[in-house]
């Protein structure tokens, strides 16, 4: 008899995890609240044009990359779009402090020899700072898609001594020039990174997985989230959407069913959730769960969140960039996007989506600036649309300071745009579902990693968790742990032996 199996929440993790257990012969069913499916994936129509609302950089996606080589087993390989960024120029850092920009190349040459442009006395420190990020994100069995003896896929105790420091401390164990070492760090944008908290096998990871190359959706990241949809439909499953999970039906360690606010009763053999997990335990029965395991979920702390730009720009009003940009303000505030500050923003992303057939103009701008949610705590009991002038009123002077930025750097930008669209904290709380709006899931604390690492398997027999919160986080993460959320349920390296025997 064929298992079912119920996923709540169709973002990344859960469509992922849909797809691979479908795929496997299992029954999926998929319950998303929003009207569409993809969490960060999702994009949305203003001003006649498309905008992505998350999943803006795309790693893993190199020839055989590790992503690749899961939407390779899954049968989309071949269909997804993808424009992979300039290799000789990925990103460009732009630090207002001095005016100084900065060119970033892939591979591990390419950013060593550009960063060694600008520092040649710190050549030889950069080849040993790649070679120890790389001998980081080598020891984990997961991001490497090797066969592991348990779901974490991380070893965290027999790993270097590196692999649990301070990433600010990591760097700078390598790196010698305080300026080069706020450079190297640009990417914790991307994880949330905090100084003397995050480990350093977070920042290895991405800023590997960046060396390796890095790609932008083409059109759409909504059109990869229809790729894995149809995964799991064209192999039996179903996706409901507006279907928020309101109530989680127990009966001691066991969940009977999903009852959704549509008053609709869901049943299955194993459940797996995809949404954050102390949003989890607020709809599920309170003698289900131990009282210990809910305050351990509560006390782990989230990452920041960000304000985002989505422009419309007027037609050849603004030329395609093939890289993306990274605004600073001061080399020595690179760790505290996560701190609330008079001088915001500290910094952000800006990018221009490729589209089929690019040409010279863009048609559209990104902007995603760190934000902590402390800054729009006062309207958190507020609802989309029904916030109020003083809330409009930030927004406003944030889009404004953002704006004036970007005109430094790229002047009479202001000039290029016809249209502009922001969004808050609140916005990433409300449609991804994620307390606080936290982009990165659960912050990761080297001095305590027991308590920020969350087991796929629950207190519940069939309850089981998949997306940024349980293991690792981004485009890069998430699929990976839901490669481990699926071995819960199909038993251990059983996709990676696939995967592997397909390479």
């Amino acid at each position: 008899m064929t298992k079912s199996v119920l996923i709540i929440g169709a973002g990344l993790g859960g469509l992922f995890t849909g797809a691979i257990l479908a795929k496997e012969g299992l029954k999926v069913t998929v319950l998303e609240k929003n009207s569409s499916i993809g969490g960060g994936l999702q994009s949305f129509c203003r001003f006649n044009e498309v905008f992505d609302t998350g999943m803006h950089i795309v790693c893993g996606m190199q020839p055989n990359g590790n992503i690749r080589r899961i939407c390779r087993y899954l049968g989309i390989e071949d269909k997804i779009k993808i424009r992979q960024n300039n290799s000789d120029c990925c990103d460009v850092l732009y630090f207002e402090e001095d005016h100084q920009r900065y060119s970033i190349a892939t591979g591990k040459e390419g950013f060593i020899r550009s960063l060694s442009n600008y520092f040649p006395d710190e050549k030889e420190n950069l080849e040993e700072y790649v070679k120890a990020i790389f001998n980081i994100s080598n020891k984990v069995d997961l991001f490497n898609l090797r066969p592991s003896e348990g779901y974490v896929g991380m070893d965290f105790f027999q790993s270097t001594d590196d692999f649990l420091m301070p990433a600010d401390g990591f760097i700078a164990k390598y790196i010698k020039n305080p300026k080069l070492r706020s450079i190297v760090a640009y990417t914790n944008t991307l994880y949330g990174g905090r100084a003397g908290v995050t480990p350093a096998y977070i920042h290895a990871i991405i800023s590997s997985s960046y060396i390796n190359g890095i790609s932008r959706f083409e059109n759409s990241s909504g059109d990869f989230a229809k790729l894995l949809a149809n995964v799991i439909t064209d192999n039996g499953g179903e996706i409901y959407t507006n279907e928020k999970a309101a109530c989680i039906l127990t009966e001691g360690r066991n969940i009977t069913g999903v009852k959704t606010d549509n008053d609709n009763l869901y049943q299955s053999d194993i459940y797996i959730s995809d949404i954050h997990p102390c949003s989890l335990i607020k709809i599920t029965d309170s003698q289900a769960l131990p009282k210990s395991y809910r305050s351990r979920l509560e006390c782990i702390p989230n990452s920041y969140s960000a304000f985002s730009l989505y422009i419309k720009l007027k037609n050849s009003a603004f030329e395609y960039l093939d890289y993306c940009e990274y605004f600073m303000t001061d080399y020595s505030k690179v760790w505290d996007f996560g701190k609330v500050s008079d001088q915001w923003p500290l910094g952000f992303m800006f990018m221009t989506p490729p589209r089929t057939g690019q040409g010279r103009y863009a048609a559209t701008a990104l902007v995603t600036a760190p934000m902590p949610f402390d800054t729009v705590r006062q309207w958190e009991k507020t609802i989309s649309g029904h916030r109020g002038h003083d809330y409009e009123t930030f927004k406003h002077i944030q889009t404004v300071n953002i704006l004036k930025q970007l005109d430094k750097f790229h002047p009479g930008f202001q000039g290029c745009i016809e249209n502009v669209l922001s969004s808050t904290p609140l916005t990433i709380r409300d449609y991804y579902g994620v307390v606080d709006g936290a982009l990165f899931g659960f912050s990761k604390d080297c001095n305590n990693i027991m308590l920020s690492q969350v087991p796929v398997a629950t207190k519940l027999s069939n309850l089981f968790l998949t997306g940024q919160n349980v293991s690792l986080h981004g485009f890069c993460g998430v699929p990976l742990t839901a490669v481990m959320t699926s071995e819960a349920v199909l038993g251990n390296n059983y996709i990676i032996n696939k995967l592997r025997n397909e390479q």
